[in-house]
């Protein structure tokens, strides 16, 4: 069997990856990012079993097939949007009414099976990990019969600690599956203020590291002796849900050092907001702000080509997207979609203001300046503070 390899080498999430193919013995072909899809991509050309990928390349992925379904007219249009919206309430292993049935091969026949082909037709499963993937997605591509596998570790965990699988009650979507053979899991509710049942999350098993090298302060710092035994400090805040066969399913909700305290001393986790307002299709990437400030606020960078065909259709003439940030109905549109996610969230959750911006952030960039992304796509919260002090200083005059 073949599977597909384009994560980089360097870090250890495809490393370890790599591990577990040479010892299924299977054909591993390595390629980049930039030719994936199309006709004549890596993906059409090789039609792997199964690859590994982040999900702001999945949700890259997502925007191009919405896109192709804005483009098209009349009855396939209709079709395309009725078939998308099934998966809205998709769950694995659901058990559907015979009417309910007969409309999922409908859409598999004529919809979905088109988006399998368009990932090389033999894909079964995608593991997804290094930042927390939207449900939407999820559901979007599980729906269609491409599952996905949300798995989570660190570097200093090496880097397992939990995934979905595909057994039987092996996947609950929204969380990052239940621990590997012998990695035991706690939460640490005592450290902090968070929400009923979550705290920081504590590893201990064969795969924790033994330290970091020549560092043991900092060593010192991420490990904690509990009930004689070793835990290592992931740094995630999580909670557990019970799943299937006693099975306990783990949901990340942050990132400790990533939390935002507000100037009234409330905690605010950006992560889940921003999940939630990149399933929008107009919305490319988000970062929330608000670090001692009154409110929570957003930098937007819009998704251009979904941009322009919702400016098309609104008969908003097309300049360039410099002056399109600025436009009335554009910011007006953005607006709506703040109105329309924020009741999804507590009062100080919500985001009060918010700016766009013109150009994407990249992990990497010609004129060498500084990334705002990790090479896992990632956001640089630091670097994009810095970089847009300026508007961030605007939202809060």
């Amino acid at each position: 069997e073949k599977v597909l390899s384009f994560l980089p080498m360097c870090h250890i999430y495809e490393r370890a990856v790599s591990f577990v193919y040479y010892y299924k013995g299977v054909s591993v072909y390595y390629c980049g990012t930039d030719n994936l899809s199309g006709p004549e991509g890596d993906l059409a050309s090789v039609r792997p079993v199964a690859f590994t990928t982040v999900p702001r390349l999945l949700e890259k992925i997502y925007e191009t097939i919405y896109n192709k379904g804005l483009a098209l007219e009349g009855a396939k249009r209709n079709l395309f949007f009725w078939a998308l919206s099934l998966t809205d309430n998709y769950e694995p292993e659901q058990k559907l009414s015979f009417i309910d049935g007969l409309k999922w091969k409908v859409a598999d026949k004529l919809i979905f099976s088109k988006w399998r082909a368009a990932l090389g037709g033999n894909v079964r499963m995608i593991v997804t990990g290094a930042a927390p993937c939207p449900v939407k997605i999820l559901r979007v591509f599980c729906g269609a019969g491409i599952h996905i596998k949300e798995a989570y570790g660190l570097t200093e965990t090496s880097p397992t600690l939990t995934g979905n699988r595909m057994e039987p009650g092996g996947t609950l979507l929204g969380t990052v599956g239940y621990a590997v053979d012998g990695v035991d899991l706690r939460i640490d509710t005592s450290s902090g203020d968070y929400g009923e049942g979550e705290g920081e999350i504590l590893a201990h098993g064969p795969n924790v590291m033994m330290g970091y090298y020549k560092k043991p302060e900092v060593t010192a710092e991420v490990f904690r002796e509990i009930d004689g035994k070793k835990w290592f400090c992931t740094g995630d805040i999580g909670k557990f849900i019970p799943g299937e066969g006693g099975r306990q399913f783990l949901k990340i909700t942050d990132r400790k050092k990533e939390l935002l305290k507000t100037s009234g001393g409330k905690y605010v986790a950006p992560a889940p907001i921003e999940n939630r307002f990149r399933e929008d299709f107009l919305v490319e990437q988000i970062m929330v702000v608000g670090e001692q400030q009154k409110f929570v606020s957003a930098l937007i960078v819009p998704a251009e080509e979904a941009l322009k065909n919702w400016c098309e259709h609104k008969g908003v003439a097309w300049t360039s997207m410099d002056e399109m940030i600025s436009h009335p109905k554009v910011l007006g549109k953005y607006q709506k979609i703040i109105d329309r996610l924020n009741p999804q969230f507590s009062h100080i959750e919500q985001i009060k203001k918010f700016k766009l911006v013109r150009h994407q952030w990249l992990p990497v960039h010609e004129d060498q300046s500084e990334s705002e992304l990790t090479p896992t796509l990632k956001l640089k919260r630091r670097v994009i503070r810095k970089k847009f002090e300026k508007e961030i200083s605007e939202i809060y005059a």
